[in-house]
């Protein structure tokens, strides 16, 4: 549901989805699910911005994928979004502006640059990141990062902030029954919002929820299939949409994620049964 690259230009735009990683409170059995879901190999670098100061760097075929690292005790599992700034100082000078809230940074990683995180006007978590000319980031492919929502409760809010920070330009894709825009630079879809419906229970907070793409070739009742062997559960059964056959998962941990083949695509909004994914 994005159009992105794992070729790294010398500068990112802003605005960029950069980067994806995951907060868990098991790193081994969280790599032994994702690597045997998709393939993932990891390596462990040094990181001053978690918990324990350790930071699992996921790779498929040498090229890193996402990261993952140690929740904070009582922290949830999550998947995060970064988005690629100019300049951390920058960016957290215009978060508090325009009504967010810097809650980290910003903080210098080794090799890596540096990040801010912080929430927008509506609590949605988000990650700026400033990445170094060694940055990369696969995507795009199967079993790689492949798009992003933001679900919230105030489109209109979250439009605004989001635009005036990266110039995004803001179209409606959605029908008559469903508040669903994307987020456009240069006229590219790079992002997508949604206002969270009545499958949602009130109260839910706003969060990101990642998209990894699937194989053709494996499908992704399949992959879903697979995500239950292993432990995860399946919290959205496969459904088809304009994007294609998609399916929400979630980890051992009840950390969430979707998968989707673009491969297969329906015309019109299927509504599938849903239980909210963030109902503890």
């Amino acid at each position: 549901m994005s159009v992105s690259s794992s070729a790294a230009p010398r500068t990112l735009p802003s605005g960029v989805p950069c980067w994806v990683e995951l907060a868990t409170p098991d790193e081994e059995a969280a790599e032994r699910f994702y690597g045997e879901l998709f393939g993932w190999s990891y390596e462990v670098r040094r990181d001053p911005a978690t918990p324990t100061g350790r930071y699992s760097i996921a790779s498929l075929g040498g090229i890193p994928v996402g990261g993952q690292y140690q929740a904070a005790s009582g922290g949830q599992p999550e998947w995060m979004l970064h988005l690629a700034v100019q300049n951390t100082v920058t960016a957290a000078e215009w978060v508090e502006h325009l009504g967010g809230k810097v809650t980290l940074g910003p903080v210098d990683i080794p090799d890596r640059g540096s990040i801010v995180h912080a929430t927008d006007p509506g609590g949605a978590p988000v990650v700026f990141w400033q990445p170094t000319e060694t940055w990369e980031f696969a995507s795009g492919v199967p079993n790689t990062f492949a798009g992003a929502d933001l679900n919230t409760t105030d489109g209109p809010a979250a439009d605004h902030f989001f635009s005036r920070l990266f110039s995004y330009t803001t179209s409606q894709i959605g029908d008559e029954t469903i508040d669903y825009a994307q987020w456009m630079l240069n006229h590219t879809p790079v992002l997508y919002r949604y206002v969270m419906g009545p499958e949602y229970q009130r109260g839910t907070p706003a969060h990101w929820m990642v998209y990894f793409e699937v194989d053709p070739a494996r499908g992704t009742d399949a992959v879903a299939g697979h995500a239950l062997m292993l432990g995860g559960s399946v919290v959205v059964r496969p459904y088809d949409t304009p994007f294609g056959r998609t399916a929400i998962l979630a980890d051992p941990f009840g950390a969430v994620f979707s998968v989707i083949d673009h491969a297969v695509v329906t015309e019109g909004w299927g509504r599938a049964e849903v239980d909210d994914p963030y109902d503890d």
